[in-house]
């Protein structure tokens, strides 16, 4: 089989995105310089459409049991769906809409922490844009990253996306409920994960029969 590998893109285009990353880089500094100033742990949940972030999120409020405790950074490119759905647990959420832009950057974050009110949050949990690629490269200023993967994305998906896990202090294989439906082993994408990255806790979960989210917790810190 021909495999034809992209050069990349060209000089002027490199330049900018170095100067581009190298800018966020510093405003997430400067983000978690003001979240450890104020004394709120704040984990940034990244993983694809569909695989069940807000769902985890919902159950981590839920276990947590800290009400306002826990504030949410939403991100989605226009609907305030998962928003809506986060503040029926009594948390305080903020929608960030990114129009085009696939993932979430520490500016936005930035905006989104000076315009929501942080008296007595300990918890900020920033649900990131669905996407397996984009979020991996921009760091928001967080404690931890979380990537969240599903049985329903198939066997091969840890193995696609390197990058985003080797960026994940814990990655969540959620749904393992229909691990048998969907012919998936997740006993290999475990195999997959700690191939990619060692380091990170690899966690299975039922996030909407709360099944794992006690080792999410742990793992986390919260």
């Amino acid at each position: 089989m021909k495999i034809i590998k992209s050069k990349g893109p060209e000089i002027f285009d490199i330049e900018l995105e170095k100067d581009l990353l190298s800018k966020n880089r510093s405003l997430a500094k400067a983000n978690r310089k003001k979240l450890d100033r104020l004394n709120i742990t704040a984990i940034d949940v990244m993983g694809s459409i569909g695989s069940g972030k807000t769902s985890l999120i919902k159950a981590l409020i839920k276990k947590l049991n800290r009400g306002e405790e826990v504030g949410v950074i939403a991100g989605d490119l226009t609907t305030t769906i998962d928003a809506d759905r986060i503040q029926e647990e009594g948390a305080r959420v903020i929608q960030v809409n990114t129009g085009k832009e696939c993932h979430l950057d520490a500016n936005l974050i930035r905006q989104a922490i000076d315009q929501m009110k942080l008296e007595g949050v300990k918890f900020l949990l920033i649900e990131n844009v669905g996407n397996l690629i984009c979020p991996g490269e921009f760091p928001l200023g967080a404690h931890k990253r979380v990537v969240v993967t599903s049985v329903t994305e198939g066997p091969y998906m840890i193995l696609k996306h390197p990058y985003i896990f080797k960026q994940a202090d814990v990655i969540v294989l959620n749904k393992i409920d229909l691990a048998k439906a969907m012919k998936v082993n997740p006993s290999q994408l475990e195999r997959d994960a700690k191939q990619i990255n060692p380091k990170a806790s690899f966690i299975k979960t039922n996030a909407l029969s709360g099944k794992g989210i006690d080792q999410v917790i742990r793992a986390l810190g919260l």
